[in-house]
């Protein structure tokens, strides 16, 4: 096996998309001031290193997924104009290889998951079977095509919360659903924008989307993400008192506009992962929302 073989494996298992999975750790943010107590430093590194094998264990299980995705597409990337780079797509690594390692990285995803605690084997299972189940079939299907894949980030948050053992919020659900379909919408957008005349060729519900109905769509689902985002900031359980969650809210709008304006000016809508890695102000303001919201859970304990 060649190195350019092995690098296209590698690359066959999207390393840029793990940054999906990094959802697995918005519950133990969001426990902060509910577990950690001021020095005890074993109970802290025990739900970090817990969290951090969660999100191993989900790049692996997504990384061969997306190999699996990338066999059963196979000839509809070959007709796209960027997707047809992709090393099964353009031949450079065998399908019966692929499959190989997609195989066996899967198994030890799910094995590993189990050996972790059994309640996040199941939802890795869950996982598992909606994404084969998008891929070969809800993909197809109008408007539930982008509900499965909010529904793969829900999974990825639920995960985070049960490896850890700490209750799953509502909040957590409808916040990372809303915010997965407003990125899911735009998505769509730019892919139908791209492909133009050929894009039901590449993707069957391409051919019933149009520009308008998504932007519809995504007039409904930005200030309903807003909305339920503020909703939680003041009356979500184990919140300080003082409500100085709320000034989170200004990150979260921040990054709702900031995804609009370049996806609607730069036509960067099209791969959240690109977007999230290559964009400095929006990749400024995760950080910033992210010890914001540290430091009010933590320094703001009743």
């Amino acid at each position: 096996m060649t190195a350019d073989v092995l690098w296209g494996l590698l690359l066959s298992m999207r390393p840029k998309q793990w940054t999906k999975n990094a959802l697995v750790f918005m519950a133990l943010v969001f426990s902060v001031d509910l577990y950690w107590q001021p020095g005890d430093f074993s109970s802290a590194f025990s739900h970090i290193g817990r969290s951090a094998l969660a999100f191993v264990i989900f790049c692996a299980a997504s990384g061969a997924l997306y190999i699996v995705n990338d066999v059963i597409d196979l000839e509809q990337d070959r007709r796209h104009p960027t997707k047809r780079s992709r090393p099964l797509a353009s031949g450079l690594v065998p399908i019966s290889l692929g499959l190989g390692v997609a195989c066996v990285a899967l198994a030890a995803a799910v094995g590993a998951s189990f050996a972790l605690y059994w309640g996040f084997g199941l939802v890795l299972i869950g996982y598992v079977a909606l994404t084969l189940s998008y891929s070969l079939y809800l993909k197809h299907l109008l408007i539930l095509d982008v509900f499965a894949v909010a529904a793969g980030f829900v999974l990825r948050a639920a995960a985070g919360a049960v490896v850890i053992d700490v209750p799953i919020s509502p909040w957590l659900y409808i916040c990372t659903a809303l915010g997965a379909l407003f990125i899911s919408i735009i998505k769509r957008r730019q892919e139908l924008i791209l492909l133009d005349e050929v894009a039901g060729q590449h993707r069957r519900t391409l051919e019933h989307y149009t520009p308008e109905l998504l932007d519809q769509m995504a007039a409904v689902i930005t200030p309903s993400t807003i909305v339920a985002y503020g909703l939680y900031t003041f009356s979500a359980e184990h919140l300080p008192d003082n409500h100085a969650m709320m000034l989170t809210v200004p990150f979260v709008l921040y990054g709702l506009f900031r995804y609009l304006y370049l996806a609607n000016t730069r036509n960067e809508g099209g791969s959240p992962e690109e977007v999230l890695l290559r964009d400095r102000p929006l990749l400024a303001d995760i950080i910033l929302w992210f010890l914001a919201v540290v430091v009010i859970l933590y320094c703001f304990r009743d």
